[in-house]
């Protein structure tokens, strides 16, 4: 017989020297496993809650219990605006102001024309002005000249009219230089760039969008939305375009959003409006919009679907239907056997009974309108 000798890993160490030997577990279902390993530390001491989130411990490993700690929950980013982009008010005089200066540069320019001699002799006697040879065209009478033009250009060029419910975002080089919301005639520097906004208040109905029910069936939604625009320097500056914000808005709250059909009894309108309320506002409100309402006025299925949902419906129905009329059936040939057998009228065997029930099927069956089988 042969011997079988087993060496353990501690015997195929060398021996010159002090070794420690390497602490294994080891078995026939598993391989080498370091003692340390097992028992290491774990460099996070948070509390873990205990319950659901503990495993188990693997069988024919030797490995201690873990707890499995829940990942945290990452918050949802917010858009962002550059901080200084806030709506100020612009720097912009009456219009009278403007009024004059144009008058007194208009002045100015009638009167180096004369002072140079080269007004026509009808706008002087139209102005009344005395007969003057005048002194020619020299350096200064075109020095004059163009600083009356300048000043009459900027006086009438900078006059603008202010409306209810509008508002200019002005910029000059670029640079965000305020707004104005006043109305009437003033006087606003013409160098300065101009950017109409409404800011009264609208109602956006949107085409029907994609979404989905509380079970992930596609669904066609049209929201209508109230909103408008508190600050016109982000909502101009700050994005693009406001209104494609607002509606690329409306189309990711309907996303993250179900939306119930009217009659299924899962959910209201008004529930799926005020989810879709509180979204669209935390997302448009960094970009100067204020948003009061989202609510969906029409909230119905794709047509693939809704075709497949009419047939269920008209299925169920029938079935429904068939199993009202068999109810019928029965009870009107279980009352009718009964009275002919409670009143001695016929004495029955059980073939008879049968063939007497069959019979009063297929005749109540067909009264009714139905095909017997």
């Amino acid at each position: 017989m042969s011997t079988i000798t087993s060496h353990s890993p501690e015997s195929e160490e060398p021996t010159e020297g002090p070794s420690r030997p390497a602490r294994l577990i080891q078995n026939e279902a598993t391989t080498e496993i370091p003692v340390h390993l097992l028992f290491r530390d774990d460099p996070d001491t948070a509390p873990v809650p205990l319950g659901p989130a503990v495993v188990g411990r693997r069988h024919g490993t030797g490995e201690q219990p873990r707890l499995r700690r829940p990942a945290p929950a990452k918050a949802r980013p917010v858009p962002q605006v550059d901080p200084e982009l806030v709506e100020r008010p612009a720097p912009v005089l009456p219009g009278s102001a403007g009024v004059l200066a144009g008058a007194c540069g208009l002045a100015g320019c009638v009167v180096s024309s004369w002072w140079a001699g080269a007004l026509p002799p009808l706008a002087m006697e139209a102005l009344r002005l005395p007969s003057f040879a005048g002194a020619g065209l020299g350096p200064v009478q075109w020095a004059a000249f163009t600083g009356a033009g300048v000043v009459s250009l900027l006086g009438f060029g900078g006059l603008a009219r202010g409306r209810t419910g509008r508002a200019s975002v002005l910029g000059l080089f670029g640079r965000y230089r305020g707004t104005v919301r006043r109305t009437g005639l003033m006087w606003v520097n013409p160098l300065l760039l101009r950017r109409r906004v409404d800011v009264r208040l609208r109602h956006w109905r949107s085409e029907p969008m994609h979404a989905a029910d509380g079970h992930g069936v596609a669904v066609r939604v049209v929201v209508l939305v109230v909103w408008r625009v508190r600050d016109t320097a982000r909502a101009t500056l700050g994005v693009e375009d406001h209104e494609t914000y607002l509606r690329e808005c409306v189309e990711a709250a309907l996303v993250r959003v179900p939306v119930e059909p009217p009659g299924t009894g899962r959910g209201s309108a008004d529930e799926a409006g005020e989810a879709l309320t509180r979204l669209v506002v935390a997302d448009a409100a960094p970009v100067g919009l204020e948003v009061f309402s989202v609510q969906p006025v029409r909230v119905e299925y794709a047509p693939e679907v809704a075709s497949a949902m009419h047939r269920r419906r008209i299925a169920a129905l029938d079935a429904q239907h068939r199993a009202t009329v068999l109810t019928s059936v029965v009870d009107s040939v279980e009352d009718t056997v009964t009275r002919l057998t409670m009143r001695g009228l016929v004495e029955l065997d059980d073939y008879e009974r049968k063939v007497l029930v069959k019979d009063l099927t297929v005749a109540f069956c067909s009264g009714r309108g139905e095909t017997s089988p």
